[in-house]
């Protein structure tokens, strides 16, 4: 039986196969020349004391044991197989096309944004503050939200599914097989993209079928059964051909920035409804001042990770967090819109900026933005974070300069009469963040903030920075399903999947939805 062996190491021993092999061998009992292979299978940090540690676990094979056999895919042909219409091409709708195909069904993806290479293009134009695409940016296109704004997969969700499956499947298209056993694992935003497209071309071979540059205009329902959507090309030239494709169910997995899916549905009477969500500011540090913090030395050496962090508190009954934390990383332009301000972190694989950023929130409750209620019903939520966006964007400049303010002046209430350099390329402009926000979001992430600063002494700095606005953390909507069959309240045949249904918080969680989806598809067609 192979031998499962934890250790204790200083960052440099878990650097190096060849210093902490011996040490895994002799607490083994065995002698290094017996290894026949050596499998990391979980890897984290311990900075508690006052010098980092990594825990690793490492699993041992000896000669004539045998080896574990590689993880096998078998994808089979499904062209001519019943079709499902899965509207969005993020982590729910791809690991839902990929799990559809293992059980015998068809794809048929559609996306309103265009694919990794040229969505590239797209991007490069709004960070050099150019024209805003509504329909392929930092949120719409292959991939989803996640493909040019990180690629963490971590992940609290308690839902269901093969958690490591899904990393497996990852990997076999092209990740780091570090995922696999990293505690907080991280593809990074200049991997991601060559991964999801062969998830593409993963999916084609097997004969499932991708429409890009489509946005869906209406749900086909006959006899309350969902059996497929119109949907009309994105670019002018022809956008008044309108397409109606059809199939065994639809799975709506639209991405939680998909507000013109909301009001399609609530205006076509399928139920939706309001739910709790969070908005705020993005705070920016130098990297090497979150290193000091957590690693409780003057610089982090070559040995151990740009320090990453997690926050928590409870202001007046209200929670302040930390969310989407990026170590080594940037502040990105995430609007959908020219008429918004909204920013979003990304780290590249090799988390070597010199700048740490992340989502400094607190929640909005129903009771936040009960006066738009009688005007927008269950869309006030929606609403009021659309006039949130609007608020910043008026606040910023032209050509996407965001709002900003130094943190020890927002939390002191004054106005920033310089500011310090910033990861986010568009440029940003001094404003009193606390004099326009909402005064419930103002109050709690001054004095959340403060508190942060008592608990990693350090942080409360006019080296640093808040930028505005983090506003799409998750769906100010949820569409309901019914806990079992996994399909809408009111409509069979209609599986909302993922964030945009708010069933989901990140990728991983929202590609083990997409594999849920695919499995309830497959128990009710079949």
């Amino acid at each position: 039986m192979p031998k499962e062996i934890s250790l204790v190491l200083s960052p440099k021993q878990a650097a190096d196969k060849n210093l902490y092999l011996p040490i895994a061998a002799r607490k083994a009992g065995i002698s290094v020349s017996q290894i026949a292979l050596a499998r990391v299978l979980k890897r984290s940090i311990d900075a508690r004391g006052r010098l980092p540690k990594v825990n690793l676990t490492v699993q041992l094979f000896v000669d004539h044991e045998p080896e574990p056999a590689p993880v096998h895919f078998d994808y089979p042909e499904v062209s001519r197989c019943p079709e499902v219409v899965i509207v969005g091409a993020g982590p729910a709708g791809l690991f839902a096309a990929l799990r559809l195909i293992e059980l015998g069904f068809r794809p048929i993806v559609l996306e309103r944004g265009r694919e990794v290479s040229p969505r590239k293009a797209d991007i490069a134009r709004i960070n050099r503050g150019g024209a805003v695409d509504p329909d392929s940016n930092y949120a719409f296109g292959e991939g989803g939200a996640g493909t040019f704004s990180d690629g963490k997969l971590f992940t609290r969700s308690k839902k269901r599914g093969d958690y490591n499956k899904a990393l497996q499947t990852l990997v076999f298209h092209g990740a780091n097989p570090e995922i696999l056993y990293d505690a907080h694992p991280h593809i990074g935003t200049d991997k991601l993209p060559g991964v999801i497209a062969r998830i593409r071309q993963t999916i084609l071979a097997c004969g499932g079928r991708f429409v890009f540059g489509v946005r869906m205009t209406d749900l086909i329902v006959r006899d309350g059964r969902a059996c497929g959507i119109c949907c009309r090309r994105t670019d002018a030239s022809d956008s008044f051909q309108e397409e109606r494709i059809e199939g065994v169910a639809v799975v709506l997995a639209t991405g939680h920035s998909a507000r013109d899916i909301y009001e399609l549905l609530y205006r076509r009477g399928v139920r939706v409804e309001a739910k709790p969500y969070a908005m705020g500011l993005r705070i920016e540090h130098p990297q090497a001042l979150i290193d000091r913090i957590q690693y409780h030395m003057p610089e982090r050496g070559e040995y151990l990770p740009a320090a990453a962090y997690s926050l928590v508190a409870q202001v007046g009954g209200r929670g302040v967090y930390s969310f989407c934390m990026c170590p080594g990383g940037f502040i990105v332009p995430a609007m959908t819109d020219a008429a918004e301000s909204v920013v979003n972190g990304m780290s590249p694989s090799g988390r070597n900026s010199v700048y740490a950023n992340s989502a400094i929130v607190t929640e909005v409750r129903e009771s936040d933005y009960g006066f738009l209620r009688e005007q927008y019903g269950e869309l006030a939520g929606l609403e009021f974070q659309r006039r949130f966006e609007y608020a910043a964007r008026e606040q910023g400049a032209p050509r996407q300069v965001a709002p900003a303010q130094r943190v020890g002046d927002f939390i002191a209430g004054r106005h920033s009469q310089t500011l310090p350099r910033s990861s986010y390329v568009p440029g940003v402009a001094s404003s009193d963040l606390h004099g326009w926000m909402p005064p419930f979001i103002a109050t709690s992430l001054r004095e959340g903030i403060a508190l942060f600063g008592r608990k990693m002494r350090g942080f409360v700095t006019n080296e640093a920075l808040l930028i505005g606005v983090e506003s799409r953390t998750s769906t100010p909507v949820r569409i309901p399903r019914d806990p079992v069959t996994l399909q809408h309240v009111e409509i069979a045949g209609l599986y909302p999947a993922g964030e945009g249904a708010g069933y989901a918080g990140g990728i991983i969680s929202a590609a083990l939805d997409g594999e849920q989806i695919a499995e309830a598809i497959a128990t009710a067609v079949k």
